[in-house]
């Protein structure tokens, strides 16, 4: 999976906006106010994903490609080197992941809104 595809599969999510509030050359993806993704566009390129913290550290054993979240909160937080990503759905299925526990996380009016929005 390249950068664009990674941060079309964010824009795809209900909800989801992109803002730029560190620079213009790392995007951040968000849903109801909370980042669900950050890109890194310069060369190696990656994406910081939240993540279950025992998932992180299972898929830190199993993939080298995945490291503790760089500047951010190790213990919920990856880096996604995608130059060394096997297989696109396995990443689709960590941006899906990232978006579904920031997501789960907002007010129930929020939800509701965002749900409602994309009927």
């Amino acid at each position: 999976m390249d950068i664009e595809q990674a941060r079309a599969r964010a824009l795809a999510k209900p909800g989801a906006v992109e803002d730029a509030p560190f620079a213009e050359d790392v995007p951040v993806y968000k849903v109801g106010g909370k980042i669900f993704m950050i890109a890194h566009i310069a060369p190696p390129h990656s994406v910081n994903l939240k993540c279950d913290p025992e998932r992180a550290i299972e898929l830190r054993e199993r993939h080298d490609w995945i490291t503790p979240g760089y500047h951010m909160n190790k213990r919920h937080w990856n880096t996604v080197e995608l130059a060394g990503a096997i297989d696109d759905r396995e990443i689709e299925a960590l941006i899906d992941h990232s978006y579904e526990l920031v997501f789960k996380s907002l007010k129930k009016s929020a939800r509701e809104e965002i749900a409602g929005r994309d009927r």
